[in-house]
């Protein structure tokens, strides 16, 4: 789970300062960005009710994972949110929008380890989605990543992630990262950063190369990384020492509590 929120903190100076250099450093301005704050909401909405849903019951659910992010946002107000999200969380009524930004994708690891089944995965994400990014490219990008999360923490090999993921999004995910590298600019629309994330994952040998590979594409550094990272760890289930030590100390008591608490009981149980 501390993948995805690693990868965001070590990705977040670069979303600023781009780069294409794998051999970026660690910068000490890094920090955590609301792809941390929004994954720790859904970490909290799915610690306060992890039940199981049936299609019928994803508007109530979405509504648990809309409060939340409403949350969090009131909580961490200057986490670099993007407009749109922001007028959302903003809004005295809840309203559907139609985003297909990357945001939904960001924030939906936490959903492909508390679920046992990938069919409750994906109603899950799907309701995680209805409020802010009901739209069906930013829905099938944030299955791709929870779904990656579930094949990957139990036991799928790469070609498997890989064809669940273009059967989600629609595309094939063939292009290297070296390709990737002369023609990625910052976007935030789902098609143009999740897909070269996922990518960043299939091609590392490791958690540090999935997220040095997401953020040396030059994109939204943060925001890729935080999703290469996040299946990263499910794959790997290792990240190391150094990274631990860079990246602990930059999100605050709030955000520990929440992550250690869903750690406990769906993870490390």
């Amino acid at each position: 789970m501390v993948g995805a929120i690693y990868g965001d903190i070590i990705g977040s100076y670069y979303e600023v300062h781009s780069t294409k250099n794998y051999d970026f450093e660690f910068n000490r301005n890094s920090t955590f960005t609301d792809d941390t704050v929004l994954l720790t909401a859904v970490c909290k909405a799915i610690l306060a009710d992890h039940s199981d849903i049936s299609v019928f019951d994803q508007k109530r659910r979405a509504f648990e994972y809309a409060v939340q992010y409403k949350t969090f946002y009131r909580r961490y107000p200057h986490a670099g949110y993007g407009s749109m999200f922001i007028s959302w969380a903003k809004d005295t009524e809840l309203t559907i929008q139609h985003s297909y930004g990357n945001g939904a994708a960001m924030r939906v690891i936490p959903i492909g380890y508390a679920y046992n089944t990938l069919k409750q995965v994906l109603l899950q994400t799907k309701a995680s989605c209805f409020y802010t990014h009901d739209h069906p490219e930013a829905i099938a990008g944030a299955k791709a990543v929870s779904g990656s999360v579930w094949l990957a923490r139990n036991g799928k090999n790469k070609e498997e992630i890989k064809q669940f993921c273009e059967k989600q999004l629609g595309l094939k995910l063939n292009t290297s990262i070296k390709e990737l590298r002369n023609i990625i600019v910052f976007d935030s629309r789902t098609k143009y950063s999740v897909p070269p994330a996922i990518i960043s994952f299939l091609e590392s040998t490791d958690y540090e190369s999935a997220v040095r590979n997401a953020v040396s594409l030059g994109g939204d550094a943060d925001t890729m990384a935080c999703i290469a990272g996040g299946i990263a760890e499910a794959y790997y289930k290792f990240i190391p020492k150094n990274i631990h030590s860079f990246c602990s100390s930059k999100t605050d008591s709030t955000i520990k509590s929440v992550v250690k608490d869903f750690t406990e009981q769906f993870i490390s149980k």
